[in-house]
């Protein structure tokens, strides 16, 4: 178990890294922020040149590959980092210096009972990406296929273990604090799923199912395809995949001089989202533009399947409303869904909500996204939350972050496009015929036939069946954390019965000593 003192000593140095890029003078000027947390920033920042100009990004960049993978999550949580930071971090790139390739030949060959040259003819020594978990290299199989070869970084997963186990020990003695604020913002769950989610990406064969299904979910979309994957040549460490010929979707020059319609192409990666989010479900949560290529028929190919997202029915049908009613204007609806899912205390009144989300929506309704204030838009939206003890909700962190990268790529093809003009005749296709109806007498007909047949065993496990807790699911569990002072206690009370036991262990020699001295032992 690593001890307090390599937890404080790695938070340090991280802390001056952050300090140096002016990236920890929000957290001492908030006032929310518990005052212990400004006394070790204060403490550790002793002596640091710190930046004029906080560069966020600059700071999780330096600090390694797990701080990426965290600073990427956090752009989605203004709440908790502040909004300067969020915007600054969205423009975090998960970019670092490639691998020797001899590591990565050697990485490839350990993980194959087989030699190279009977699944690959040749490998391009130079990749073709290189980020904070793998590497990309073109190569060509056996029977002359051009594929792209992705190889974990040697070493990553030791790391990323060892990282995380200090971010989890930071967020529980956040949380332990008592402030308010930091129970409210639950960081250890923040924690927690960014764990699963990078324990996700550490093992190849999920991303590669991750691609399969992705794939099954979007047969039949316009012009939006998912690479094949070449499962024989794929497993924990590395992953294959057929090989992509097109152009990034943020080259928009070379988009247009190709022939390409943007405006288009905005729409349909607008509308081939949704489609994932909620017709399937299950979406790809890394929608960044590196992510993201266009053939030359115009088709959209997605790439990168490691952070994946996933809905639940009853949580999809809450979110198809919630977007219907803001785009409608129908805001006493989105602050019943909000009471119904449980988000908001039932203490709360629902017309107060609903008249609070008025004046967030209102301004947003009918206007292109070039003419929005996002930073205004979530200023107010955070305020609700605090305001009516909404508390973080970790299972639509990853929609959240799709949904501004989704929103910043559409923005940059068609600066024109109105998200919600988009949005609305899907939503609202969707809600006919999922919500409608005939779509609920046919859902009512096909669960209760279900639970007639699983009768005998939801009798028997009518305890595990029977609470009900709206629209988020069961939180992932977080690990139990002993926190400093808990240990300085209970290693106070080991050393007083330590030294309870060898007062004891000495008073009885003595006594046995005198005895025997005295004869009475003898």
């Amino acid at each position: 178990m690593t001890s307090p003192a390599i937890h404080l000593w790695r938070l340090g140095k991280w802390a001056r890294i952050a300090a140096r890029h002016g990236a920890l003078r929000g957290i001492r000027n908030d006032p929310n922020a518990p005052l212990p947390v400004k006394r070790l920033i204060g403490l550790f920042s002793i002596g640091t040149v710190k930046s004029r100009v906080p560069d966020y990004a600059g700071a999780f960049r330096a600090i390694g590959p797990a701080a990426i993978k965290l600073g990427q999550t956090l752009a989605t949580r203004p709440d908790l980092v502040g909004e300067e930071a969020a915007k600054n971090l969205l423009s975090l790139q998960d970019s670092l210096p490639p691998v020797p390739f001899e590591q990565i030949e050697a990485a490839i060959a350990s993980t194959f009972a087989q030699p190279l040259t009977e699944l690959f003819s040749e490998i391009d020594p130079v990749p073709v990406g290189a980020a904070s978990i793998a590497q990309v290299h073109r190569a060509v199989t056996t029977d002359g296929r051009t594929v792209a070869v992705k190889v974990l970084r040697p070493g990553i997963r030791e790391r990323f273990e060892r990282d995380i186990r200090t971010y989890e020990w930071a967020a529980a003695h956040l949380e332990a604090l008592g402030n308010p604020e930091a129970r409210r913002l639950r960081p250890r769950l923040t924690i927690a799923n960014f764990k699963r989610w990078t324990n996700r990406e550490l093992d190849l064969r999920r991303e590669a199912a991750s691609a399969s299904e992705l794939a099954e979910t979007m047969v039949g979309t316009e012009r939006y395809t998912v690479p094949e994957i070449d499962w024989d040549r794929t497993n924990g460490r590395v992953m294959t995949m057929e090989w992509i010929d097109g152009i990034k979707i943020s080259q928009t020059e070379q988009l247009i001089a190709a022939g390409h319609d943007l405006p288009d192409i905005a729409q349909r990666l607008v509308l081939a989202f949704l489609k994932q989010a909620i017709s399937g479900g299950f979406f790809h949560a890394d929608m960044h533009q590196g992510n993201l290529f266009v053939r030359g028929d115009g088709t959209i190919v997605a790439i990168d399947f490691g952070i994946m997202g996933r809905i639940d029915r009853r949580a999809r049908q809450w979110l198809a409303e919630i977007l219907y009613g803001l785009t409608t204007g129908n805001y006493r609806r989105v602050a019943e869904i909000h009471f119904e899912a449980q988000y908001v205390p039932s203490h709360h009144s629902v017309d107060e909500f609903a008249t609070a989300l008025r004046a967030v929506g209102e301004p947003m309704r009918g206007k292109p996204v070039s003419e929005l204030s996002v930073g205004q838009m979530l200023d107010g939206l955070f305020a609700i939350t605090r305001d009516f003890d909404m508390q973080t909700q970790p299972h639509l962190l990853l929609l959240q972050k799709t949904m501004v990268m989704v929103e910043g790529i559409a923005t940059q093809l068609d600066p024109a496009i109105n998200m919600w003009d988009v949005s609305a005749p899907f939503v609202r296709a969707w809600i006919r015929d999922e919500l409608g109806p005939e779509a609920a007498l046919a859902e009512r007909i096909r669960e209760d036939t279900d639970t007639l047949l699983r009768l005998p065993s939801l009798i028997r496990r009518i305890e595990e069946h029977y609470p009900a807790r709206g629209g988020a699911p069961e939180p992932p569990p977080v690990p139990e954390i002993e926190l400093m002072w808990e240990r300085r206690r209970r290693r106070r009370r080991e050393r007083g019965g330590a030294i309870g036991f060898i007062v004891a262990a000495l008073a009885g020699g003595a006594l046995t000593w005198a005895a025997m001295a005295q004869g009475w032992l003898g």
